[in-house]
């Protein structure tokens, strides 16, 4: 659609920051080989330095077929470009009902042959999906430029980085020679509703600028600029779920890099809405086997208690040490019931 997005094709890294992380990414390394696919290099600590001289990386997992994009820029092109194909986008109508045959908003009705419910965390305001997926909050704080900076570390090739925490830090470079640093220690969401902290978590913006500065000494004293947060939605699997409901289809759970299955999924529902019968209607990820996180209250006090847990865990691993036996036990709860909780 040639949308100036900032599209920049580098690797991807997944690298480790305490002896806890290390090798942390042997399954993916494994099961990219066994499917025969030349996709993942495992770096050691001096091909690692290469790529970023942080003071802190270990080791690491290049996947080499990566790209970045500014996702605001790519969202924004994208609804140009279907105004300009004659397509009616009606923004700020929240819609209060699916029925078989369209959807219902405050102000009047829609009509039609099938509709899409691509709406990520919103997905739970509707019945039947409330305990198909959790929320949580995600925080990203963002440098004043910092050329110099990028040029001493030698992080200058564009990669997308982030560590292998349970609880993880990501982060990338941007066209304007700035650094945007992320962190998905935010807060659980209760159900459906848009809680503040969500939005904009002071405490998780504080974590997210120390941890920026411990990664990069070379940023003390120099200014974070913007600060921004939001929920995201998992489902209990980690994978995105596709499926039908009648003639509504539903596609969420787009955790982590989310802009690229993005493109995937809108393929998916594009042959579910049109009902192909078709290889990208019969993916796995198509009506999977049904899995449900507990309801609220519950959803939300055991996942508050565990991302506590977790955060106290990866907070020890970072100064050595391995957390508590209770702290470990609560951390472990989510691999023990195969679910996954937010990241």
């Amino acid at each position: 659609q040639e949308v100036d997005a900032w599209y920049r094709a580098a690797p991807q890294l997944e690298v480790a920051t305490t002896p806890a992380q290390d090798d942390a990414w042997e399954e993916v390394a494994r099961a990219c080989h066994a499917a025969g696919i030349d996709e993942t290099v495992e770096l050691d600590r001096e091909a690692v330095q290469g790529v970023c001289a942080s003071p802190v990386f270990r080791a690491g997992l290049s996947m080499r077929t990566s790209a970045t994009v500014q996702p605001a820029r790519l969202a924004l092109g994208l609804r140009q470009r279907l105004l300009e194909r004659g397509v009616r986008i009606f923004e700020r109508s929240p819609v209060v009902a699916l029925t078989e045959t369209g959807i219902a908003t405050a102000d009047g009705s829609l009509r039609a042959g099938a509709t899409v419910v691509a709406v990520n965390t919103a997905t739970a305001r509707f019945p039947g999906f409330r305990n198909a997926l959790a929320v949580a909050s995600s925080h990203i704080v963002l440098t004043e430029p910092v050329p110099d900076v990028l040029d001493d570390l030698g992080w200058t090739g564009g990669e997308a980085i982030a560590d292998a925490r349970t609880l993880l830090h990501y982060f990338r470079t941007t066209n304007d020679d700035r650094i945007a640093f992320g962190w998905g220690g935010g807060r659980m969401g209760f159900g459906a509703r848009r809680r503040p902290a969500l939005e904009l978590d002071l405490d998780a913006v504080g974590q997210a600028s120390r941890s920026l500065v411990r990664f990069f000494p070379q940023l003390a004293g120099r200014r974070i600029e913007r600060a921004w947060g939001g929920p995201i939605d998992v489902s209990p699997t980690h994978l995105p779920v596709f499926g039908s409901r009648g003639r509504v289809h539903h596609g969420f759970g787009f955790t982590g890099n989310g802009v690229g299955p993005s493109y995937l999924g809108g393929q998916i529902l594009a042959s579910l809405a049109l009902d192909c019968r078709d290889d990208v209607s019969r993916l796995a990820l198509v009506e999977p086997a049904d899995k449900r996180f507990p309801p609220e209250p519950l959803r939300f006090l055991g996942g508050s208690a565990i991302r506590r847990a977790l955060v106290a865990k990866d907070a020890a691993e970072e100064v050595g040490h391995r957390g508590g036996p209770i702290t470990r036990l609560v951390a472990g709860l989510p691999r023990r019931f195969g679910l996954h909780l937010p990241r």
